[in-house]
């Protein structure tokens, strides 16, 4: 069994709250449940975390080195700022994934650049809550040809 480990970052608890034209109706809690489904198809087991603190993000991303298989990341506004992620992201050897809600290069210049996707095997973007089931498929691939 493939074990996934999604984290997401700042503002992300906040779906159906906030900027709907960007990120759609549906919660945090119903992408969640979402992927609950997609995952037991795949044959997959996956934990979630989310954290509006880049600290605990980082740590997040440590602690998943030796115990999880693949990444999931939608680190929200720090995808275009934060180091600290990026040199975490390094640390893990299996499969990670960025994830964006909305397409980030339809929006402002500042969201265009990216310091997490160096290092990542991909990124999925622009297709609202469906970017992280198509991205547990993408694990569901991509450990088939590992």
């Amino acid at each position: 069994m493939t074990n996934i480990v999604i984290i997401n970052g700042p503002n992300l608890n906040m779906l159906g709250m906030r900027e709907s034209q960007h990120y759609g109706q549906k919660t945090l809690a119903d992408i969640e449940q979402a992927c609950e489904s997609r995952a037991a198809e795949l044959g997959q087991s996956i934990s979630f975390f989310q954290s509006n603190h880049e600290g605990e993000l980082v740590t997040h991303i440590q602690q998943a080195v030796g115990r999880f298989d693949a990444i999931l990341l939608n680190a929200g506004a720090y995808t275009h700022s934060s180091i600290a992620l990026r040199d975490a992201l390094v640390l893990f050897q299996g499969i990670k994934i960025e994830l964006h809600l909305s397409n980030v290069y339809a929006r402002e210049e500042f969201r265009h650049k990216s310091m997490t996707a160096p290092v990542m095997n991909g990124v999925i973007a622009g297709l609202g809550s469906m970017t992280y089931e198509i991205a547990l498929q993408a694990v569901a691939d991509l450990m088939t040809t590992k």
